[in-house]
């Protein structure tokens, strides 16, 4: 993984002793809160429905077991509301319409998120500089997580280790990194701005639904380059990316990149926080955006001398950074041997939490935190640090976030799996789910975001709690569920073969159902947004729904065909049909609304 270097430590502890400062001028009152505003974002704090929100940094997923140990601490010592607030915030939860319970709110864990962050949602603003100081000391911050600036680089899960891999696109993360922290036309953009990097030939980064993509790729000639998309996203107006440049010398990333950049910053809509996203944008222009990003590049590399060039000796300086570990070297662990009662778990669980590795003595296992009990992407204290001690034990020290919400160990010995299946089945996250139902994405909701029009967590657990039978699962196969809690579609509702979108009907709850949305890897389908079934849902009405569209899907599949193989052939009006047949009658007069707070949108553009 990425060794830091002396310039990464300066530069993390001068920026939490810069938050402090501000954080204690602003609790003095002398920085009124919408001159700290901008400054907090800036450090990754939201003010969320009952407190306030860190959201921290995890570029292209990579924790050392170091790191992962403090975040555990943060989630122990810090992570810890007031008791007569947490008192209040559960009093307002409730209970969603026809006696679906909404799960007891917890605290003292992180969530995974799908954008390969770790957030923390009950930590007091007093105690935020504190927390920055901490993480600093292990070269984590919250740079680049909020505000309306480049966000967290993101990249394949696989990146480094991946057998389809072109070349490794960890590098080219890193160096964006570096070049866009502190660059003027990524300060203040119109909206926030994604971007992601993938070496393989299958798109395991979901580039499509990014507002830039870069897809690692050769020439007919051999030459490394990169196919260049711009203008993906989610939200309130689902879009893919269009394909600028089918190829890029690798050296012109940057160059191109503050291309789109100038083009979006010139033209890019600043009087509707609505449609200020560059995918607005790029739809509305076609190809005159492509023609004045070509132009601007023209300028940059003839007029401008190209001068953001990625140099041969700039690009092994960063890649010497990637140091992979010395896996003869680690101690050898006692295996074993699976007995006859443990077979089919264990074959299970190889089949689905297990993946080739470039070395073939190695695979990278992943780690399920989707199980009953807890919500989606969220991890204990204890099971960070447990899992902290899976990775010394196991994998070199290393352990990857996914934005499926799960933990990846990339570098496990084969002959080493049974030990680990055994470990991570004692710690709860050896469920052989991977790729299947209950692995679902859900973003936090209504229980803590306060953008959110309906809470995702209820709906999560109940699915979860109904589909537990291993032999059920297999036998559905292969499908992606994902719930958002609202529009901004931080659960990628869009991109799921069912999505779940939780919206505001005069104040209440309702659930907007989706079918036949794709990310563009080979388990999900070629990334598109899903087509609405029809007016929305009760809360009490989506476990049933869903059953339906599987059962349907039972019903009408051919052979081995999955979900959305089923779905393509026959069409979305037998689902349709089903879902609205498990509608509730009379449900509306029953469905009690999720109370905002007051000024629940003041970070509604930083979201």
């Amino acid at each position: 993984m990425y060794q830091y270097t002396d310039f990464d430590r300066q530069f993390v502890r001068t920026r939490a002793a810069q938050f402090r400062d501000q954080l204690q001028r602003n609790l003095a009152g002398t920085l009124k809160d919408d001159d700290f505003r901008p400054l907090r974002l800036q450090n990754g704090w939201y003010i969320q429905r009952y407190a306030p929100m860190a959201r921290i940094s995890v570029p292209y997923g990579e924790l050392s077991s170091t790191q992962l140990r403090v975040l555990a601490r943060v989630a122990e010592e810090f992570d810890r509301p007031d008791p007569e607030l947490l008192a209040h915030a559960q009093a307002t939860q409730g209970q969603i319409e026809g006696g679906l319970k909404a799960p007891p709110l917890r605290y003292g864990y992180g969530h995974f998120t799908t954008r390969t962050n770790v957030q923390f949602n009950w930590i007091p603003l007093v105690r935020a500089a504190d927390v920055m100081e901490l993480l600093a000391s292990v070269h984590l911050h919250g740079i680049q997580t909020s505000g309306n600036c480049v966000r967290n680089i993101n990249s394949d899960h696989l990146a480094g280790i991946a057998v389809d891999e072109v070349a490794d696109p960890r590098p080219f993360c890193e160096i964006l990194r570096q070049w866009g922290a502190l660059h003027p036309e990524f300060a203040f953009l119109p909206r926030k701005f994604k971007i992601s990097i993938a070496g393989g030939t299958e798109d395991r980064a979901a580039l499509h639904w990014y507002d830039v993509g870069f897809q690692l790729v050769r020439n007919a000639q051999g030459e490394l380059g990169m196919r260049v998309s711009a203008g993906g996203g989610m939200g309130r107006t689902p879009i893919v990316a269009t394909v600028l440049r089918e190829f890029l010398p690798w050296n012109q990333m940057l160059n191109y990149l503050e291309a789109i950049i100038r083009v979006y910053n010139r033209y890019g809509r600043r009087d509707n926080v609505w449609k200020a996203r560059i995918k607005i944008l790029v739809k509305a222009e076609g190809q005159r955006y492509i023609d004045q990003v070509e132009e601007e590049y023209r300028q940059i590399v003839e007029v401008d001398g190209a001068p953001h060039t990625i140099t041969p000796d700039e690009f092994e300086r960063v890649s010497r950074c990637f140091v992979a570990p010395d896996t003869a070297q680690r101690p050898t662990v006692e295996v074993r041997p699976i007995d006859a009662s443990e077979r089919v778990a264990f074959e299970r669980w190889l089949a689905r939490n297990v993946t080739a590795h470039r070395d073939p003595t190695l695979r990278a296992v992943m780690l399920s935190f989707k199980r009953p009990g807890y919500a989606p992407g969220d991890a204990t204290a204890e099971q960070m640090r447990a899992a902290a001690d899976l990775a010394d034990r196991f994998s070199c020290g290393e352990v990857r976030l996914t934005h499926e919400q799960n933990l990846m160990l990339p570098w496990v010995r084969e002959a080493d799996l049974p030990e680990v299946w055994r470990a991570a089945k004692a710690l709860g996250v050896a469920t052989a789910n991977i790729g299947l139902l209950t692995d679902l994405i859900a973003c936090p909701g209504g229980d803590f975001c306060s953008l959110a029009n309906a809470r995702s967590l209820p709906i999560a657990a109940a699915i979860l709690e109904r589909y537990q039978d291993m032999d059920e699962l297999e036998d559905i196969g292969e499908i992606d569920l994902h719930i958002s809690g609202c529009i901004n579609s931080c659960g990628h509702h869009h991109s799921g073969h069912i999505g779940i979108l939780g919206v505001d009907k005069d104040g209440r709850e309702w659930y907007q159902v989706s079918l036949g949305g794709g990310d563009g890897s080979l388990l999900s389908g070629a990334a598109k947004p899903g087509k609405v079934v029809g007016p929305s849902f009760g809360a009490a009405e989506i476990p049933g729904v869903v059953e339906a569209l599987l059962q349907t899907y039972v019903e009408l599949r051919q052979g081995h065909e999955r979900f959305i193989e089923t779905l393509t052939r026959v069409g979305h009006e037998p689902f349709k049909a089903a879902a609205n047949g498990a509608r509730i009658p009379n449900l509306p007069q029953e469905i009690e609304g999720l109370h905002k707070t007051p000024g629940y949108a003041r970070d509604v553009q930083e979201a």
